[in-house]
């Protein structure tokens, strides 16, 4: 597969949110406004564009070599809780105004499948390393295109 097609298709064509019904919990909870909707998408790229090279390199390198598949969803888990966690710090220390608009859904990321799907997706298509990040991030631009469009909506709709 292309990394065109790979774009494509995980942005516009099964988008986590409208194809697939992930990440709804966040997605329902975060679009109010734009502003904030933008900062949830962000902080979702980055956790999904991590986890997925961690967990790659995670399964190909100790999972599958070890025969410990059965180990998999536990350690993709504790894997994220990790990049959340990480990323709730540096979010506090460098954007304390996101931080806060973001509020209880930023350690809900942990919890949000989309984050989780995409991470055992690319383990199940057999991607390579290239074409997981290219993955994890147009999932990820797919979110925030999703949730960003739905903020907008919901403000349209306050104005009126």
């Amino acid at each position: 597969m292309t990394y065109i097609s790979i774009i494509v298709t995980a942005i516009f064509i099964n988008n986590i949110v409208f194809s697939q019904f992930l990440g709804i919990c966040p997605f329902l909870g975060v679009s109010k406004k734009t502003s904030s909707a933008l900062g949830m998408g962000a902080a979702v790229t980055f956790v999904i564009t991590l986890a997925t090279v961690v967990t790659w390199l995670l399964q190909r390198f100790v999972l599958d070599p070890l025969e410990l598949g059965y180990l998999q969803t536990i350690a993709f888990i504790l894997v994220i809780a990790f990049l959340v966690q990480m990323l709730e710090i540096i979010m506090k220390k460098i954007a304390p105004s996101l931080y806060s608009a973001l509020g209880v859904f930023l350690p809900l990321i942990t919890t949000n499948c989309a984050v989780l799907g995409v991470a055992i997706l690319v383990i199940q298509k057999g991607y390579t390393l290239m074409e997981s990040v290219t993955y994890g991030v147009s999932t990820s631009l797919g979110f925030t295109l999703a949730l960003w469009i739905f903020a907008g909506i919901r403000e349209q709709l306050e104005i009126t």
